[in-house]
């Protein structure tokens, strides 16, 4: 088993999880400050706080592949080794991805109806041309 590509492929993940859970958690303290009644913003809290959640996992789960997969690793590893780990950080990832896209549809909501409609043509777009990438090879 080759798994030079897959220990090259962990470490970018790890750093692109790391930045949108560091982003994530950043909106987070901004609306713990933020002091309103808006369903929206609770909305966005909740939809924050899975996000920064599920990238801190999936930075947990590629560092276990990373680690497997790095010379002098002293254990032998097959296939089904990184079945869990691989399965968890490709999960967790994507569902970032999502609510992360829903953060920017409904944070416009927070502000007004135009500014909420704005950006929900902007998360939509966003969640369009990420998954396009990902789901075509």
């Amino acid at each position: 088993m080759n798994t030079d590509y897959l220990n090259i492929i962990s470490n970018q993940l790890v750093l692109v999880s790391s930045l949108m859970s560091g982003f994530s958690i950043a909106i987070l303290a901004n609306l713990l400050t933020f002091k309103t009644d808006n369903k929206f913003a609770a909305y966005v809290f909740r939809l924050t706080s899975v996000a920064a959640g599920c990238f801190l996992v999936t930075v947990f789960a590629l560092t276990k592949i990373i680690k497997m997969t790095t010379k002098g690793y002293q254990y032998e590893t097959t296939v089904e080794d990184f079945a869990f780990a691989s399965s968890l950080a490709s999960s967790t990832f994507l569902i970032g991805i999502l609510t992360l896209s829903a953060v920017i549809a409904l944070s416009g909501w927070i502000k007004s109806k135009k500014t909420g409609i704005f950006t929900t043509v902007v998360g939509f777009l966003t969640l369009l041309f990420i998954l396009s990438t990902i789901l075509i090879v």
